[in-house]
């Protein structure tokens, strides 16, 4: 039978399993092949039913068929297996090697979905449902050669109270280290490997606000929101694997998500920072009218899970003490203010009664006239036992730390009605701590409405960014996991707020912390650098001062062109560009013959033409490298050769 015509009848038999197709009734291959090295009976059955086909794959041996499973994967794999437009575009310009296309060769598949991902493993049916499908693009491991390189650093600005500045000189402290306050613009997995030299073991914080992968609603917002929970979790783990990097041994990360991804999202962090470094899954009340668009529940919470980098190091700072909580201490002696604290435990969930922590349960005695308080039975003494309405509970000190604290007169008995005796020890306010992080959040100031959108519009006076964190969710997440002189980053920056936060909190206490922030959005940069500005500016931070710069690009030119294109005709001026002036796929033919354009033109799906642009580009090249910096081709100035000479320490 011709190849064509054995093609044919495959693919039609094929189609009869719904498994194999999607909603247009077209054929799925990564389905099959899915189905194929899992010896999927309803494959096998399915082939068995027509005698060519079943000649072609099978091996008979003892009057009993064997499943040729190499012969089908080759076969199907083969680039004339499918012969629409889309095959034959890729067939003519080079996209395929050795008779398979390149999703067959690589281990590792670089994502392009507005925002970029590294994936790995294949596709089946349910995850050619995403919208970005079109934007998948598998590359085989060698290929990746450069992509993670230092790239070169320009448009270096340094932004003040007094206004924008040219870049004279990039402080650092004693030791070498970075002491300035940065935005760098460009994707930011790649700029996390670029800044990894300086940073890494750096900083105390990482705080990250990461698209939520919700869909609906959501996807007004501009980052991608609906990513298959694979490829969500892949693009969350390249990044956090490079996070975990810059954090200092005492170092915490804290990642903001709804409940759409939290478990997947813990399950992921628990592998790379480990399950005992959880330190906790914080719930922020954002929302207290809740969302009533929501079809269950009016959703009225999301939350924040962190994570340290060594638990046995690191330590969390206390909330502050209230001015009502500090009127409380009510006492004064010759040492200090102090209040009376119930020297009973008592209470259901604290190890509180006489079974749980016997030791703790024993008599004090009291003189008849209060003053005198002894471990030792004396005559004519109360005797005191932790005992309330029948209930035996216990003391909060064991009998020799108490005794010390006879000792040192911390203790006082008091008379209470019906002639019972209470025992009391100070609370003095020289040890009260502050207020321990409690891990629910329900203070109005996490209302994101009122102190997260609002708050941007006024500091603006426009509507630029859609869902921003509430201003003091971040500064109250960087007080207590910082210190005044520590380094806080977000590689997910958004409209700022975490640059805002570190410079609000220092403005509070007096600090010196430093941000680092990364984005890829122009839209969020515009807002992110204008948002900083004018607060340092209308707040008069004088130590606010920070440095705004980009990587600079090069295919990535295109890759920002090629997603708002609008029709076939603009992509193909937009592919004639790339072929005259970008680095493409070594694999590539840089020529545009007549009959590969009717083909592209052919495939009449504009998602799909954009992939196949996507796919002409050499992923290593979206970016100058460092190393290419005198180059000529790439047009580095002196003034940048400078910076990032002295950027990278050389």
């Amino acid at each position: 039978m011709p190849k064509q015509k054995f093609n044919e009848k495959l693919i039609a038999l094929l189609k009869t399993n719904p498994d194999f197709t999607d909603e247009s009734g077209e054929l799925i291959p990564a389905a099959v092949k899915d189905h194929a090295w899992k010896l999927d009976h309803n494959l096998i059955e399915l082939l068995l039913t027509d005698p060519d086909i079943k000649s072609t794959f099978f091996d008979e041996i003892d009057e009993h068929w064997i499943f040729n499973y190499n012969t089908f994967i080759d076969y199907i794999t083969a680039k004339n297996f499918l012969a629409n437009s889309y095959t034959q575009f890729r067939n003519k310009i080079g996209l395929n090697i050795d008779g398979k296309f390149l999703r067959e060769r690589g281990e590792v598949s670089l994502v392009f979905p507005y925002k970029d991902c590294v994936l790995e493993g294949g596709q089946t049916k349910e995850e050619e449902k995403r919208k970005e499908i079109f934007f998948n693009e598998i590359l085989a491991q060698d290929e990746i050669n450069r992509m993670f390189d230092p790239k070169v650093l320009t448009n270096w600005k340094r932004h003040t109270a007094s206004g924008e500045e040219d870049v004279a000189e990039i402080k650092r402290d004693d030791n070498g280290t970075i002491r300035e306050n940065l935005i760098v613009k460009g994707n930011n997995l790649i700029a996390l490997h670029t800044l990894k030299q300086q940073f890494r073991g750096q900083v105390k914080l990482i705080y990250i606000d990461p698209p939520y992968n919700t869909g609906g609603e959501a996807n007004i917002f501009t980052y991608n929101n609906t990513f298959n929970h694979s490829s969500w979790l892949t693009f969350m783990k390249n990044r956090l694997d490079i996070a975990k990097q810059f954090l200092r041994d005492d170092g915490f990360i804290a990642i903001s998500i709804d409940n759409y991804e939290l478990l997947y999202l813990g399950t992921l962090a628990d592998e790379v920072f480990g399950r005992e470094n959880r330190i906790s899954v914080l719930t922020i009340v954002h929302h207290p009218a809740g969302k009533t668009n929501n079809n269950f529940f009016a959703t009225s919470n999301e939350f924040m899970v962190v994570y340290a980098k060594n638990k046995e190091l690191a330590e969390i700072n206390f909330f502050e003490m209230s001015k009502e909580t500090e009127k409380t201490y009510n006492e004064k002696d010759e040492i200090s203010r102090y209040k009376l604290e119930n020297l009973m435990r008592k209470g259901e969930t604290r190890n509180a009664r006489r079974e749980d922590r016997p030791k703790q349960f024993y008599p004090i005695y009291i003189s008849k006239d209060l003053k005198h308080i002894s471990l030792t039975k004396e005559e004519n003494y109360h005797e005191v036992f932790p005992i309330e309405n029948g209930t035996e509970w216990v003391w909060s000190n064991s009998p020799s730390t108490l005794q010390q604290k006879i000792d040192d007169n911390e203790i006082v008995a008091k008379k209470h009605k019906e002639e019972h005796i209470q025992i009391f020890f100070k609370r003095r306010i020289t040890e009260y701590k502050g207020l321990r992080p409690k891990t629910t959040w329900t203070d109005k100031r996490y209302n994101a409405t009122q102190h997260g959108t609002r708050l941007l519009e006024k500091i603006l006076g426009k509507k630029s960014f859609s869902y921003p964190k509430s201003l003091y969710t971040v500064v109250d997440i960087v007080k207590i996991t910082t210190d005044p002189g520590d380094i806080v980053l977000d590689f997910f920056a958004g409209s700022g707020t975490t640059g805002h936060a570190v410079l609000e909190l220092n403005k509070e206490d007096g600090g010196k912390r430093q941000f680092i922030l990364v984005e890829q959005l122009d839209e969020h940069i515009k807002v992110c650098k204008e948002r900083l500005e004018k607060v340092i500016t209308q707040e008069g931070i004088l130590s606010g001062d920070f440095i705004s710069c980009e990587m600079k690009e090069f295919n990535q030119v295109y890759m920002d062109q090629i997603q708002p294109a609008q029709s076939s005709e603009e992509l193909v001026a937009l592919w004639q560009e790339i072929a005259e002036n970008s680095f493409l796929n070594w694999y590539v033919n840089a020529e545009m013959p007549q009959e590969a354009v009717d083909d592209f033109i052919a495939i009449d799906n504009l998602e799909a033409q954009k992939h196949l642009l996507v796919e002409l580009l050499d992923k290593n090249q979206l970016y100058v490298n460092l190393s290419e910096i005198e180059d000529t081709d790439f047009g580095v100035g002196e003034e940048d050769k400078d910076l990032n000479k002295a950027f990278y320490g050389e």
